[in-house]
């Protein structure tokens, strides 16, 4: 798995987000300007409503853009046995007897990539897993609280 192209995979995949946004920002806005959106009376909230909602989608195009333009600018790095994770590590994690794939990027944990046929999912230093992980080497376990149940992790590779 190579990480330029995970990247530029994570890139297109926020662009695609961007774009669907974008239209959607634009529907909020013209709904929240149009003549049929005046208040008839003290009550119809109609327009301020889509105003609310085109301002928090214009607030969410800027992240989008934002994180685009961090991932652009990216440097990954490869990781030798050894190392610790860090930012841009690719890490194989078992849980309890299942193995994932994460990507430690700066920005927008959760999104799950499709390269390869695997699934990696991205992780930020911020969230819990990623805190975990931060400064964790190759082969190293430890068990944590989730849900209420004891999981048992392992790291398997950093790459």
């Amino acid at each position: 798995m190579k990480k330029p192209k995970l990247i530029a995979r994570i890139v297109a995949t926020l662009k695609d987000s961007l774009d669907i946004l974008e239209k959607a920002a634009r529907a909020s806005h013209a709904e929240a300007t149009h003549e049929s959106s005046k208040a008839e009376n003290k009550y119809d909230t109609r327009g301020l409503e889509a105003a609310y909602l085109a301002g928090g989608q214009a607030r969410q195009v800027r992240e989008i853009v934002d994180s685009i333009q961090t991932y652009e600018a990216l440097v990954a790095r490869e990781f030798t046995a050894g190392e610790r994770v860090d930012l841009t590590a690719l890490v194989y994690l078992n849980a309890d007897g299942t193995t994932s794939t994460y990507f430690l990027g700066p920005k927008n944990g959760g999104l799950e990539i499709e390269d390869e046929g695997n699934e990696v999912t991205v992780i930020t230093p911020q969230s819990p897993l990623g805190q975990n992980l931060m400064g964790k080497k190759e082969g190293q376990r430890w068990t944590a609280k989730l849900g209420g149940a004891t999981v048992k992790y392992h790291i398997v590779s950093v790459r």
